[in-house]
């Protein structure tokens, strides 16, 4: 009897020093997940909601189990190498090769910030606040954030915007859905093909899953210190992190689908989405839209700058990390700060276009996904860099698949209009 108390009192124990060792841990999966919730994000599955109903929720189950796959990857890289995605890249493909690769991917990374900042600025629009208040503010807000503080307590304010997102939640339940239609259009989706639809798949795709991520969550992994002995606790993070990424944007779309699809609302951004909810689904529901938006937005704002700083000083060999400070790290500062002036400055130009900079820096997302992820899984499955952890059968699979299907769906989008011109003349 004693001895199974005491066996009791060590497994308790353990399961109490385990949970521990996870919360210490956590971070790096759900933050990465959840800022893939941007405004660029939200834009796009409310576009995708109001155009399409619920005709492309499927899209988010292949996409969810490619996240986690593309994920492990990167974590795996960080914890054996100790080196980010950029650094890798850089060693095994060449400097020049790598120039192009992300002068393309700096270029997307200043159309997403930009991007975050119409978030922020629209959705205080709903509030009655002006753009030109609002973006300044946040921008230095954000700035402040990251150069003078330390990563420790950036990561625990991100987490309190991972969990702020939740409020999506709420916005889809007051839009009384059809759950019997929700699963049958996941099951047997009523979609025509054609550029447009093609365009909306990608861009979700390119959004759920992209190029940047990659970067981040390889170097935060490397900025927390994490090791491959932690490699179960980063997994279960991560997929918490897909799994919160997912459910925000099934009820996105689902609160969109529900309200403005079924009553043949057009919209061309969230901010629209939020609007156009006040007469369909009360101004509550309007409202916690939009404050989900602006959190996103905010959370975003920080995190994309912060990325692109991480994998372009990785890439050329600057010093980068939010621990270290301006003299230690020069490069990696003033790239961050000029992506934030750059972006708000776009958005403060009266009649910038700022719907189509959302909507094709998604799509733009998407085209370039290839060209990262085989970068990735030629440098994991490298054994000179990655030893016994390699990736397993399973892994390859779902990862070239992924490859190949993107690099189809983009082919398609850009021949389709010269398809259907071709068509027209017959």
């Amino acid at each position: 009897m004693a001895g199974t108390m005491l066996d009791e009192k060590i497994q308790n124990r353990s399961l109490f020093k385990k949970l521990g060792i996870f919360l210490a841990i956590l971070g790096p999966g759900i933050i990465t997940g959840s800022v893939d919730n941007d405004a660029g994000g939200i834009t796009t599955y409310s576009v995708a909601g109001a155009l399409y109903g619920y005709n492309l929720i499927w899209t988010l189950i292949p996409s969810f189990l490619v996240l986690i796959v593309i994920q492990d990857m990167n974590a795996r890289m960080g914890m054996v190498t100790g080196k980010g995605l950029a650094d890798l890249i850089r060693e095994n493909a060449g400097v020049k090769v790598t120039f192009f690769i992300f002068i393309g991917l700096l270029i997307a990374d200043i159309g997403n910030t930009t991007t975050e900042f119409a978030g922020v600025a629209g959705s205080m629009e709903v509030f009655g606040v002006s753009k030109y208040i609002s973006v300044p503010i946040v921008g230095f807000l954000v700035w402040l954030l990251v150069v003078k503080g330390t990563y420790k307590i950036a990561e625990r304010i991100f987490l309190i915007f991972s969990v702020s997102l939740l409020t999506y939640v709420v916005s889809a339940l007051l839009g009384k859905p059809d759950w019997g239609e929700i699963g049958h259009s996941i099951i047997h989706p009523q979609l025509e093909i054609n550029s447009h639809s093609l365009a909306m798949i990608i861009g979700i795709i390119g959004t759920t899953i992209a190029p940047w991520m990659q970067f981040y969550m390889q170097s935060t992994v490397i900025e927390k210190g994490l090791k491959i002995r932690h490699y179960n606790y980063t997994l279960l993070d991560i997929i918490v992190g897909c799994i919160a990424t997912v459910v925000v944007a099934f009820f996105i779309m689902v609160a969109c689908a529900s309200t403005l699809h079924v009553n043949g609302v057009h919209i061309e951004e969230a901010k629209d989405a939020a609007l156009a909810l006040k007469p369909l689904a009360g101004e509550f529901a309007s409202q916690v839209f939009a404050f989900g938006f602006f959190v996103a937005s905010i959370f975003s704002a920080t995190i994309l700058p912060l990325a692109t700083a991480f994998y372009v000083c990785e890439a050329f060999g600057f010093e980068a990390g939010i621990d270290k400070d301006w003299d230690e790290a020069p490069e990696f500062y003033v790239l961050y700060t000029s992506i934030l002036i750059i972006s708000a400055i776009i958005i403060l130009i009266p009649g910038a276009p700022l719907i189509s900079i959302s909507l094709w820096t998604q799509v733009i997302n998407g085209v370039l996904l290839p060209v990262v992820l085989i970068c990735m899984m030629l440098l994991v499955n490298n054994r000179k860099i990655m030893g016994e952890y390699v990736n397993k059968p399973v892994n390859n699979l779902i990862g070239w698949g992924t490859v190949a299907a993107l690099v189809v769906l983009s082919a398609m989008l850009l021949f389709s209009p010269l398809l259907n011109m071709i068509r027209n003349l017959w």
